[in-house]
């Protein structure tokens, strides 16, 4: 069983950064990696995710301000997010799929707020 915790999240202000991080454990082998978030009173949507050959895709609103990463040896994916807006706001959580499975963290709170 594929179990996910994040750590990372916190409270920061426009412009600021943060990174966070998602451990993986378990028995099955993981193809694809990365993070989601959700606002309240909205989806949960894709916000980057990463494959074990590194091929990588961004959703448009954070292209450019956000990095993710990955290291197989240590199944571990992380994101690092900066020049962070309010809209950035939302709980996000860590996924890992294979084929049709998929995975989830708890989920971490990242708040964008003067």
């Amino acid at each position: 069983q594929v179990q996910l915790v994040e750590s990372g999240g916190g409270l920061v202000q426009p412009g600021g950064s943060l990174r966070l991080s998602c451990a993986a454990s378990g028995a099955i082998s993981i193809y694809t990696m990365g993070w989601y978030r959700q606002a309240p009173g909205q989806q949960r949507e894709l916000v980057a995710q990463i494959t074990r050959v590194n091929s990588i895709e961004y959703t448009d609103s954070v292209r450019g301000r956000f990095t993710i990463s990955r290291d197989n040896t240590k199944n571990t994916v992380s994101l690092q997010m900066n020049s962070l807006k309010p809209e950035d706001t939302a709980v996000y959580y860590c996924n890992a799929g294979l084929g049709i499975k998929n995975y989830w963290g708890q989920g971490t709170q990242v708040t964008v707020s003067s």
